[in-house]
């Protein structure tokens, strides 16, 4: 059928425009860890025990077991298949054209509402460290959107546009800075795991599971560590954007691998040990109640220095995760025009070999939503839009296996079969854990989708086109 029609495997065609080959697997693997370990584990591990309590813990685990089993079958799929585009295009070509823009639009969920979500979580972590480090009051209605009775979140807008102008720069350059403030990440988070230690307390572990394992609802809310691991999951965005630049790495099917897996296990592992630091240092109920846990912790425990330090470096650190997040974006709505389902001065790439235009335009998107949409709202939504992304990765290994046996593989996934339906099968049981809210509003903005591919994309593919439909 046309609607299923298949991308072919391989490079891109030569009348393609690519973009340049640029980074290498110290770049990618800083790329996935800049984008994974950013708001998530600075502001979510208060939500996520406020859900679940200590239980928080093996919601992290719990994320990235299915997160493992996901970015092991994006690994397979970028080195057999290094072109932009990430799920986008695997799914165009494993499933077909129309499963491939369900994807592409549900990825717009993911990076772009993510990297509104940071900038909101960003813009917190500023105003608390300006109030508590210096004494300076920002006005309120620059702080927040209508919502709150304001009118824009001010710093969420400007440290959205400040990030799209670096990316304008060069991927190269806006890579390579990422490495930095990686770096600033790790020593911060490295440093409140040492400093609370020494401060854990068995009685705070007790008891582990309060609200139980399963999602329920209690007066509208989700609890559980189901329900945690549905909020959190939001901290392991950033491995997938990795694939994204696949057609910009040196040496695709080492360095791919290298930046997908590598990023995810380290990532894991530091988020379940400040996870366990953070609720044996004191009562998961403070942490809920905190804004800003890991320094509320720090100032908890008489380190008021080390947590002005740590708060600090969220502050320099979190655009990281914009970067990486407004990156994906904008090589996913690249490829996309250029396979004809968006305009094609989308694709359009300036001297440094960036799709210029598509960087702006989603930075200002992305800015839109910061200074306008509530933060948690935007983070449900992203949530959604991921967990069909790595559905979507999943099955289309799963066939490509079936189909394709002959292709080569780089890189090739373990006991593919498994691997993939633990993905499948966590990301469903993880979506069913959201709120229902959120589960209306995905559906709804697929609707949407739809009606704009069968407007513009399908008649406009450039599939469609050469097989003269």
């Amino acid at each position: 059928m046309a609607l299923f029609r298949l991308k072919p495997l391989g490079q891109a065609p030569h009348e393609y425009k690519t973009l340049a080959k640029t980074l290498s697997w110290p770049h990618l693997m800083a790329l996935g860890i800049g984008g994974i370990i950013g708001t998530g584990i600075y502001t979510l591990t208060g939500v996520g025990a406020g859900l679940a309590g200590p239980g928080v813990i093996l919601a992290f685990a719990l994320c990235g077991v299915v997160c493992a089993c996901a970015a092991l079958a994006y690994t397979e799929m970028s080195t057999m298949i290094p072109q932009a585009g990430s799920a986008y295009t695997y799914t165009y070509s494993a499933l077909g054209e129309l499963p491939a823009w369900i994807v592409g639009w549900a990825l717009i969920l993911e990076y772009s509402l993510a990297c509104s979500t940071v900038a909101v979580g960003w813009s917190a972590h500023l105003v608390g460290w300006l109030e508590d480090g210096i004494g300076l009051h920002l006005p309120a209605a620059l702080l927040n959107g209508p919502y709150a009775g304001g009118i824009m979140n001010l710093p969420a807008v400007l440290v959205s546009l400040a990030v799209m102008g670096l990316l304008l720069i060069g991927a190269r350059e806006s890579a390579t800075l990422n490495i930095i403030l990686v770096f600033i990440k790790i020593i911060a988070l490295g440093a409140f795991i040492v400093m609370g230690l020494p401060a854990i307390r068995a009685g705070h572990y007790d008891p582990f599971l309060p609200f139980g394992f399963l999602a329920h609802e209690v007066v509208g809310e989700k609890y559980g560590v189901m329900a945690a691991t549905a909020v959190v999951f939001f901290a392991f965005f950033g491995f997938d954007a990795v694939s994204t630049s696949a057609e910009e790495a040196k040496n695709p099917s080492r360095d791919l691998s290298i930046g997908i897996i590598g990023s995810m296990l380290v990532s894991t592992l530091i988020y379940m040990l400040v996870a366990a630091v953070a609720v044996g240092a004191a009562p998961f109920q403070e942490i809920a109640n905190s804004g800003e846990p890991l320094p509320h912790v720090l100032r908890s425990l008489n380190h008021p220095l080390m947590a002005a330090l740590v708060g600090g470096a969220a502050i320099v650190a979190l655009p990281s995760v914009i970067l990486v997040m407004m990156y994906g974006q904008s090589r996913i709505f690249f490829v996309m025009a250029r396979d004809g389902l968006l305009p094609s001065i989308v694709a359009k790439v300036n001297a440094k070999g960036s799709p210029a235009l598509i960087t702006l335009l989603t930075g200002i998107f992305v800015a839109v939503f910061a200074g306008f949409v509530p933060l948690k709202k935007i983070a449900e939504l992203s949530n959604a839009g991921t967990l069909i992304a790595f559905v979507a990765v999943s099955v289309s290994m799963i066939v490509l296996r079936h189909k394709r046996p002959d292709l080569p593989r780089p890189f090739k996934t373990p006991v593919y079969w498994l691997t993939g339906l633990v993905a499948i099968g966590g990301c469903g049981f993880i979506f069913s854990s959201l709120p229902v809210q959120s589960q209306v509003f995905t559906l709804i903005w697929m609707m949407i989708g739809l009606t704009l591919y069968f407007s513009y994309g399908y008649w406009n593919s450039r599939i469609r086109k050469r097989a003269g439909e």
